[in-house]
């Protein structure tokens, strides 16, 4: 999803009075989130459109009030932020990213499955621990769209 659509999006949220809104179809899911609901508290509505994206938008807002893309885990396993142990990792915290770009590597039933950004940006957080299990949808990175 490029950024147009997702600023799109978030206007209509402004306009709706909506903290969260989720929108999927076969390709995936995009979940958008503002103001409160992005900061740990409950969102007071929420709207689901049909539509959607490989990854999800919402969590932690960078300045400026645009929201950020969430890449999540498209399968169960464990999450290596680099390719062997004791190598640099594919990205970090402040790393800008393309699309694309392998930013981890998920260990499924050993097999390694590289995870891609599918938006250029700035990579704001990583809540997931490197050697860690994660779930399908878990939080792997946070990235802020390049404008």
């Amino acid at each position: 999803m490029d950024l147009e659509r997702l600023r799109r999006l978030a206007e209509l949220m402004e306009e709706k009075g909506l903290v969260e809104l989720e929108i999927e179809d076969e390709a995936g899911k995009v979940r958008l989130v503002r103001g409160r609901a992005a900061e740990g508290g409950a969102p007071s509505r929420r709207g689901t459109l049909e539509d959607g994206a490989g990854f999800e938008a919402g969590g932690a807002l960078p300045s400026g009030g645009a929201p950020t893309v969430t890449v999540t885990s498209p399968i169960v396993g464990t999450f290596y932020r680099s390719a062997t142990p004791g190598a640099a990792p594919f990205v970090s915290e402040g790393d800008v990213v393309e699309i694309g770009q392998v930013l981890c590597i998920i260990e499924a039933m050993k097999m390694m499955n590289e995870i891609v950004a599918e938006v250029a940006g700035r990579i704001v957080a990583i809540p997931a621990e490197n050697g860690s299990p994660v779930e399908y949808g878990s939080p792997l990175f946070l990235v802020a769209p390049a404008e």
